[in-house]
C-alpha cells in the first residue's frame, strides 16, 4: 500500500509564494533555462547534540516524480493577476529535468554539510525549495531524536507512542517512519505499519479497565482475548495494592492453565522508578521472572537516563509526545541556499554574507567526503571540497579549522568516501530507495561507528567538518571581494 501523499494528493503547490513569483521573474527575464546549484544543509544539531540523522529522501523522490501542475493550480495562479500567460502555460507542461545528489537516509550528518545538492534550471530548483526543506527537516528531526532516546535506553526497546500528540496526521505517519529509522522497535500508529511496515504495537488504555466492574475482570477478558501477547496496564487505580496483584492472579488463574505466560505490565504514571522496583520484586516472588515491565508517560532521553541511574527495573519504554514532536527542540533548521550558477559553460560560485559568521554560506558546487580510519573503520573527520576535487587517500591529508586556521591535523592510514549519491540525473530517478528495515539497520551500524565522545548527550565532542584548501581559498576570496563593495 502507498500512502496517498505524493500520488493522488497534489502537493505541487505546497510552496512559499515567493517561489512562484521568483520563477515568473526568471521566466520573464529569459533566465528560465539558467543552470543553478542549491545546497540543502543545516547549521546546528538539535538538543546540542554531536550529530544528526538525515531522513526523508524517499519522500523527496516521490514528490519529484509526481511534480506537476493541475488545471486548478493554473487557474488559481491566473486569478492572482500577477503571472504572464506564457509562464502559466510553461507550468502546465512542467517536469523536473535536473540533477539531485543526496546523502542516503540513516547517515549520521553534521552542520554545514550539503545533505542534498540540486543542479537544475533556475525555475525548477526554486519551485522545489519548500517541499525539500519541510520533508528533510521533519524526518531528520524525528530520526535524530529517536536515535538519542534509543541510545539512552541502553539496549532496552523503545516504542513510539506519539500519534495523538503529533502535529497532524502526516506528522504522526512520517514521524513513525523517521523514528523507526532512528531505532525504535515499533509504533502505536497502525497506518504506519500498513504503509511502511513499521511494526504496530500496543496494549490497552485506562478506559478498557474502567469499562468493567472491577480491574480483575478487565484483565481477565483481555488475557482471554490475547493470551499470546498479554501486557496489562496496572496503574488505573493502585499499582501496588491492586494492579500488580491482579496481574499476578491473571497469570496464575487464566494464562498459565492455558500454557501461556504473562508478557508484561505497563506503568503510565506515578513514581516510575520506585514502582518499577516494587513491581519487579512482586513479580519475581510470584515466579514471573520473564514478565517485562514497560514504562510510558512523557519520557525522553534525559528522563530515561535518570530512571536507569536510579536503578529502575524497566525492560522497555513507550515514548510519545517528546519523541514525535521532538519537544525539547522542535525545529531542525535546514536551509536551501544558492551555491553556484553556470555561465558560458563555467561554474561560477555564489556566496551569502552575513554579520553572523555561522550564516555565511560555503560557495560553489561541492562534495562531502568522510575520512575513515583503515584499522577501525571509524570516521575521523568530514571534508567539504569543490566538486572537481578528489581526496587522495594514498598519502597523508591535512585538515584544518576553518576559523582558527593554525589548528591543523595530518590524517594518515585512512580512506575517503564521497557521502552523496546521485538520485536524479536529467530528471530521471537513478536511485532505488532501500527497504525501510535496511535503512534502519544501516543507521544503527553507522551510529554505532561514531565515536562515543561525539554521542554524549552533554558537551559532546566537536566532530571535525573542515573545508578543503581550495574551497577555503574560494570562500575567503569571495568574502574579501564582496565585503568591500
Amino acid at each position: 500500500m502507498e500512502y496517498n501523499n505524493f500520488g493522488e494528493r497534489n502537493l505541487s503547490m505546497l510552496m512559499d509564494f515567493y517561489e512562484v513569483t521568483m520563477a515568473n521573474g526568471y521566466f520573464s527575464n529569459g533566465q528560465k533555462d539558467s543552470i543553478v546549484y542549491f545546497d540543502l544543509f543545516f547549521r546546528k544539531n538539535p538538543d546540542g547534540a554531536g550529530f544528526s540523522i538525515v531522513a526523508g529522501l524517499e519522500q523527496v523522490i516521490q514528490y519529484i516524480k509526481n511534480l506537476n501542475f493541475k488545471e486548478e493550480d493554473i487557474a488559481y495562479l491566473r486569478s492572482k493577476n500577477l503571472f504572464k500567460e506564457d509562464f502559466l502555460q510553461y507550468l502546465k507542461n512542467f517536469k523536473f529535468s535536473g540533477d539531485i545528489f543526496a546523502i542516503p537516509e540513516g547517515t549520521p550528518v553534521f552542520p554545514s554539510e550539503p545533505l542534498i545538492t540540486v543542479r537544475a534550471k533556475a525555475i525548477e530548483a526554486q519551485l522545489i525549495e519548500t517541499m525539500l526543506l519541510l520533508t528533510i527537516n521533519h524526518q531528520s528531526l524525528i530520526a535524530t531524536k529517536a536515535s538519542r532516546i534509543v541510545r539512552a535506553a541502553k539496549g532496552r526497546p523503545i516504542m513510539e507512542f506519539g500519534a495523538r500528540r503529533s502535529q497532524g496526521y502526516d506528522g504522526a505517519i512520517y514521524g513513525a517512519r523517521a523514528a523507526y529509522i532512528g531505532g525504535v522497535v515499533g509504533t502505536a500508529t497502525t497506518l504506519a505499519d500498513e504503509v511502511f511496515g513499521v511494526p504496530a504495537l500496543g496494549t490497552m488504555a485506562h478506559s478498557w479497565v474502567q469499562m468493567f466492574d472491577n480491574e480483575y475482570d478487565s484483565f481477565k477478558l483481555y488475557a482471554e482475548n490475547y493470551p499470546d501477547n498479554c501486557t496489562l496496564l496496572i496503574d488505573t487505580y493502585n499499582v501496588i495494592e491492586s494492579g500488580i496483584p491482579n496481574a499476578i492472579r491473571i497469570s496464575k488463574e487464566v494464562l498459565e492453565p492455558m500454557g501461556k505466560r504473562l508478557q508484561g505490565v505497563r506503568l503510565d504514571s506515578g513514581d516510575i522508578a520506585y514502582l518499577s522496583k516494587k513491581c519487579r520484586k512482586m513479580l519475581d516472588e510470584a515466579g514471573l521472572h520473564d514478565c517485562s515491565i514497560v514504562a510510558s508517560n512523557s519520557l525522553d532521553e534525559y528522563i530515561i537516563t535518570d530512571l536507569l541511574s536510579q536503578g529502575a527495573k524497566i525492560d522497555s519504554f513507550g515514548v510519545g509526545e517528546r519523541l514525535i514532536t521532538a519537544k525539547s527542540e522542535p525545529v531542525f533548521g535546514c536551509v536551501y541556499k544558492l551555491a553556484a550558477i553556470e555561465k558560458d559553460g563555467k561554474i561560477m560560485p555564489k556566496i551569502k554574507l552575513s554579520e553572523n559568521e555561522e550564516k555565511i554560506t560555503n560557495p560553489g558546487y561541492k562534495k562531502v567526503w568522510r575520512l575513515y580510519d583503515k584499522k577501525t573503520n571509524s570516521p575521523i573527520a568530514d571534508v567539504i571540497t569543490l566538486a572537481n576535487e578528489i581526496i587522495n587517500d594514498t598519502k597523508p591529508y591535512i585538515i584544518f579549522d576553518e576559523v582558527h586556521v593554525w589548528k591543523k591535523k595530518k590524517v594518515t592510514n585512512f580512506y575517503a568516501k564521497n557521502l552523496q549519491v546521485p538520485v536524479f540525473l536529467n530528471g530521471e530517478c537513478v536511485y532505488e530507495s532501500p527497504k525501510l528495515n535496511d535503512i534502519r539497520s544501516y543507521c544503527k551500524a553507522k551510529v554505532d561507528n561514531v565515536w562515543n565522545e561525539v554521542k554524549r548527550f552533554t558537551n559532546p565532542h566537536n566532530y571535525f567538518v573542515d573545508l578543503s584548501k581550495e574551497l577555503w581559498d574560494c570562500k575567503q576570496n569571495m568574502i574579501n571581494q564582496y565585503s568591500f563593495k
